[in-house]
């Protein structure tokens, strides 16, 4: 069986790609809703219904562990599917969130200006903060900043206008901060620009360097996933809607050439 990745577009092939290098020896499965994307602007109800349709393609393609690789989908369904769906559809499988993971990696010594570039509905939501509350020592001052404009330019292969309208947003409404949290799996593709533009002044935290670990101790910890997992080198990614342009956006993603079928 495979490990499933469900985003609300391309964004989560970044992820996927860095827990590939990592654990090279599983066989992966990646659901990309471009069809509705983005995730941003829609309701919670509509959220669920669209990430349930997504996951549930995944579990029936044969992947025993799905990793909704979207923040927006993470802070408005995970828990809620892990609570509902899988108890009554699939319960013998299982699902995780990326912002649990992230939070984790927010603990500092001593006070810390933290701020978060997210979508509008990840912000709104409140997750972040709600799972600080419970996670972390105190010590992180969270300045959430929504920034819907950054996933139709990065989807559309402008990283290098994306960066800038990042680095924009930041030194406007967070220039006090010294770590930036990246709240959303396309922004991964933001955090070289970032770096070689702040430098040592702040700390960049992106959820494709973070996720790879914590799946990795996930795994140890879950002999009983681990063990009924597959090792093919199968890859496959589907598309609820492909255009010619996503072929050359998927390359940027996973890092090298991609040729759609």
């Amino acid at each position: 069986m495979k490990i499933g990745f469900f985003d609300s577009g391309l964004g989560g092939l970044t992820i996927l790609k860095a827990v590939a290098k990592e654990l090279s020896q599983y066989d992966y499965a990646f659901y990309g809703d471009t069809k509705n994307l983005p995730y941003g602007d829609k309701t919670e109800s509509e959220i669920y219904e669209l990430t349930k349709k997504g996951v549930k393609h995944l579990f029936d393609e044969g992947s025993a562990l799905v990793i909704i690789a979207c923040n927006t989908a993470s802070a408005e369904t995970a828990r809620r599917l892990q609570q509902e769906f899988l108890l009554t559809e699939y319960p013998d499988r299982k699902i995780l969130g990326i912002i649990v993971p992230t939070v984790e990696m927010m603990s500092f010594d001593k006070k810390t200006n933290v701020a978060l570039l997210a979508t509008k509905r990840t912000v709104e939501s409140k997750k972040y903060d709600l799972e600080l509350q419970l996670k972390s020592n105190g010590n992180v001052v969270l300045h959430s900043i929504p920034a819907p404009e950054l996933v139709p330019l990065i989807e559309l292969g402008e990283i290098e206008a994306a960066t800038e309208a990042a680095i924009s947003r930041i030194e406007k409404e967070a220039s006090e901060s010294t770590v930036i949290v990246l709240g959303c799996t396309h922004y991964s593709q933001l955090k070289q620009g970032l770096r070689l533009h702040f430098g040592d002044t702040k700390s960049i935290l992106s959820q494709d360097e973070i996720i790879p670990n914590k799946l990795s101790e996930y795994l140890t910890n879950h002999p009983e996933i681990t063990s009924r997992l597959t090792n093919t080198g199968e890859r496959s990614i589907h598309l609820t809607e492909h255009r010619p342009d996503y072929d050359l956006v998927m390359g940027q993603f996973l890092g090298g050439v991609y040729v759609g079928e």
